[in-house]
């Protein structure tokens, strides 16, 4: 699917020659990632965290939600998965507890505080999507989520080496 940048957006500078698609990204990653940590600082939780948390509320509707399904839902792994978790539980914004039917897995589950926590970053964050959607315009943001969703959902991207 084609994104289609408005005219009123296009950089007034060309694409630096041998930009490259991931550097690019890492780019434009960092500095929405600073766009929404500044939108969320009144609740003292950054970007990523707030991505957890949601996630574990949505994956925790249909039962517990393993650490494996968080890092499957979170394109991580289990290992950057538990070191992002450490102070979310630290801040008693999450637990993690051991599964009854199998103690190989680790349930994680949103706290009282981590609950009040998401629904009041929630607010910032609606504020923020609707700032990126004003500068950018609706139908382009939705474009561009439709496309990185896509990236992120796509098997033929994973780790293996290339060949």
């Amino acid at each position: 699917m084609p994104v289609r940048i408005p005219k009123n957006l296009k950089s007034a500078t060309a694409v630096p020659r041998g930009a490259c698609t991931c550097g690019s990204l890492r780019k434009a990653s960092r500095r929405i990632s600073q766009f929404y940590d500044a939108a969320l600082a009144p609740v003292g939780i950054k970007s990523t965290q707030f991505s957890i948390l949601a996630e574990v509320e949505r994956g925790s509707v249909e039962g517990p939600l393993t650490m494996c399904d968080l890092a499957t839902a979170m394109v991580m792994d289990r290992s950057t998965l538990g070191h992002n978790l450490r102070p979310l539980e630290r801040d008693d914004l999450l637990s993690l507890r051991l599964a009854l039917a199998d103690r190989r897995k680790r349930h994680v589950t949103l706290t009282k505080k981590g609950k009040s926590t998401l629904q009041r970053a929630r607010r910032l964050w609606r504020t923020a999507e609707g700032r990126f959607e004003a500068i950018f315009g609706k139908q382009h943001a939705a474009d561009l989520r439709a496309v990185l969703l896509n990236i992120a959902g796509n098997d033929e991207l994973n780790s293996l080496p290339l060949r």
